[in-house]
């Protein structure tokens, strides 16, 4: 008799994409990683919910945390960071959240972090080191950056 065994999903984190306007154009907040974990690597923001929260407040926490930045417009954008740990065998998947600052909104670098560039949606493809974040960004660019996006998506806070 053949047992059907599932792959667990565990969404236990989030992940955000700033966005600010310069000029005609929108720059996208890449952050250095500076922990055991993905060391050295440029990605976007990252991390827990903690308990009581809801995936957005963690967001909005995590982009505070992280960046220094307080975020006042946050979107939902409909799409997922997924990794799948062979170690625990299972897949681990964060909703990713949008949010739009102003340009003149200053970075302050917590620990997890050795370096911040806010660069072009091109420049940011070419950065990203994670697979599946390109992916995301593309996505994010043309829902977020070449058109307004959809009210409904917005995060009534």
């Amino acid at each position: 008799m053949l047992v059907n065994v599932e792959v667990p999903l565990r969404c236990t984190g989030v992940a955000a994409v700033l966005l600010k306007r310069v000029g005609a154009d929108y720059k996208v907040l890449l952050l250095k990683r500076d922990t055991a974990v993905l060391q050295d690597v440029w990605c976007y923001i990252g991390g827990s919910i903690e308990e009581g929260e809801k995936a957005w407040e963690a967001a909005l926490r995590e982009i505070e945390e992280e960046t220094g930045i307080t975020c006042n417009s946050l979107y939902t954008s409909n799409l997922f960071d997924q990794i799948y740990s062979p170690q625990e065998n299972y897949i681990y998947i964060a909703p990713v959240f949008i949010g739009y600052v102003d340009e003149t909104q200053k970075v302050s670098l917590n620990y997890e972090h050795s370096d911040y560039k806010w660069v072009s949606f091109k420049e940011a493809f070419e950065t990203v080191s994670l697979p599946g974040n390109e992916e995301v960004l593309r996505s994010i660019e043309k829902h977020f950056a070449n058109r307004k996006p959809l009210h409904n998506l917005r995060i009534q806070q």
